[in-house]
């Protein structure tokens, strides 16, 4: 996709989700939402906050069909660009006409579920047109299983993004199975991770805080300044009762970043991975 935008850069959410209740929903899904999370909403929040650009990645409750997603990159493609869901055996063609409108990169949510081989060649194929496409492989899974899957995705080639701090138990802090391993692989620099879903770390608001308070420098270490994303995760699916987006923006401000990492995490990094324009505010 030509890398030309007329909007200034001034923040980008790197991870959010729009949906309709009326959509039909996949047949095996573990949420199904009762209200709507429209494109107008979503970039209301963005301007009240004083972010200019978004990366909507699609509800797992969706499954493959991308079609409401699509439409969203087609009304304002200069703003946002899109993380799909897909199944190995899509055409080539399919996946040339969504990077056309802004597709940059491919979710596998893998929570839940059981892990899939990809050593077959449907996975093979697959993985080799993302790598072409030059998109991105988002990894949702608990933090135990990620150093593994990353493992077996290296060979591919692919750009890595991990979500939500790899899904870390708060309670258990950062010498926990799996986080220590993933802060090692971190060093590859084919690896981002997106600091997000802090209230989804599985202790208290106070614990999921510290937890992310303790690895954000470890993660910047590690991964490096430029490797790291920020993300609302919009409308907070789950936790829609507790958590708005001045939650997150509270969240992302508790972490008390640096300038240069703040400015990182929501200019630098995002626009360099998702395709984003070279021009700031």
């Amino acid at each position: 996709m030509s890398d030309t935008c007329s909007t200034s850069i001034t923040g980008i959410d790197s991870h959010a989700h729009v949906f309709s209740r009326g959509l039909k929903l996949a047949v095996t899904r573990r949420y199904a939402p009762d209200y709507d999370a429209t494109l107008a909403e979503y970039l209301n929040h963005l301007g009240a906050h004083g972010l200019s650009h978004g990366v909507l990645v699609q509800p797992s409750f969706l499954g493959i069909d991308n079609s409401y997603l699509l439409a969203a990159l087609r009304q304002v493609p200069e703003r946002l660009r899109g993380v799909v869901v897909l199944e190995p055996g899509v055409s080539r063609a399919l996946l040339n006409d969504m990077a056309h409108i802004g597709v940059v990169g491919v979710r596998l949510n893998l929570m839940g579920k059981a892990v899939p081989d990809f050593r077959n060649r449907a996975w093979r194929e697959f993985f080799s047109h993302i790598a072409d496409l030059d998109w991105h492989v988002e990894l949702h899974r608990e933090v135990k299983d990620l150093p593994a899957l990353i493992h077996q995705l290296t060979p591919f080639g692919l750009k890595l993004v991990i979500d939500h701090f790899g899904r870390p138990d708060a309670r258990s802090g950062v010498d926990q199975p799996g986080f220590s391993e993933l802060l090692e692989l971190g060093s590859r620099g084919s690896i981002w991770m997106k600091v997000s879903g802090i209230y989804r770390l599985g202790g208290t608001p106070q614990q999921n805080i510290n937890f992310a308070r303790s690895a954000l420098p470890l993660l910047e270490q590690s991964f490096g300044l430029h490797q790291l994303v920020w993300g609302s995760d919009w409308p907070h699916t789950q936790h829609e009762k507790s958590i708005d987006f001045g939650t997150v923006i509270d969240q992302r401000q508790a972490l008390e970043c640096s300038m240069q990492l703040s400015h990182s995490l929501l200019v630098q990094a995002p626009r360099r991975l998702f395709g984003f324009a070279k021009r700031e505010g």
